[in-house]
């Protein structure tokens, strides 16, 4: 059984979450999920919100027709909140990227990723 420093958890969850976004980089949407608890919550602000892993999944398999391309500029950690702020690119159905800023606010529940506030907004070209 592992057992961490609280004084760590913070790292601990950067290091968790880049894990997370390198599986989904690699089109490895699994081995994301398998670090989010089984209730996770994420809620697109002003979109829609998605309940449970077999929403995420769904959504990933209509979003995320090649893997994403991410560009994290930073990551602030405080006890068991996340927030990762950045880039990131989406390729369309009509074949085309497009790119967005995001900033992610996470929260974890015995050491998954729980629930998640994205706002997302179209990068202006």
């Amino acid at each position: 059984m592992l057992h961490f420093n609280l004084g760590n958890m913070s790292e601990i969850n950067k290091k968790l979450l880049i894990m997370g976004n390198s599986a989904i980089a690699r089109g490895d949407y699994q081995t994301f999920l398998s670090i989010c608890s089984d209730d996770t919550v994420w809620e697109f602000v002003g979109d829609r919100t998605l309940r449970g892993k077999a929403e995420v999944r769904a959504y990933m398999a209509g979003s995320y027709l090649t893997p994403p391309v991410f560009k994290v500029s930073h990551l602030i950690a405080e006890g068991e909140m996340l927030t990762a702020v950045g880039e990131i690119s989406l390729l369309g159905r009509d074949g085309k990227w497009t790119e967005y800023h995001y900033c992610d606010v996470w929260e974890f529940r015995d050491g998954l990723l729980e629930t998640l506030r994205a706002f997302v907004v179209e990068k202006i070209k």
